[in-house]
């Protein structure tokens, strides 16, 4: 019965979740919205989990902001580009990158500095910056 239970809340909880990235998406307008959703603590790194949602009409081809992380003191710790992929219209996706060298308690802010690179044939140049609308569900701020 405990398994039972445990698989049950376990289900629910996704269902939860994908609901929240439903209404999300309908608030989200013609905009991409980057929720730093977890950080996972790793022998040498640290791994940012991201929710992305594209809410154009069409799909985004490639997506690379560029971003700087912070140490928990304020100072930067290094610049990186993390590239999102292809983004289709209205489908949440999920995104991970690990960085090395980086504990995730001391990383005290990820800034979106801008999109280094924004491929998507039907829809302006600034389609992945104009409107980007940033989140987290973690104690790490995110800005941009």
């Amino acid at each position: 019965m405990k398994r039972f239970t445990t698989a049950l809340m376990a289900m629910l909880t996704g269902v939860a979740g994908m609901q929240a990235a439903v209404a999300q998406e309908e608030e989200l307008g013609e905009a991409v919205l980057i929720e730093l959703n977890a950080t996972k603590a790793n022998e040498s790194s640290c791994t940012l989990t991201f929710l992305v949602i594209n809410g154009h009409p069409t799909q985004i081809d490639k997506a690379v902001y560029e971003t700087v992380l912070f140490d928990s003191e304020g100072q930067v710790d290094r610049l990186t580009l993390f590239d999102f992929g292809t983004l289709p219209p209205g489908r949440p996706r999920v995104r991970q990158f690990s960085v090395p060298g980086m504990a995730c308690d001391g990383l005290g802010q990820v800034l979106i500095n801008g999109a280094h690179t924004c491929e998507a044939a039907e829809l302006p140049d600034d389609a992945c910056e104009t409107g980007l609308k940033l989140e987290t569900r973690t104690d790490i701020e995110v800005t941009g």
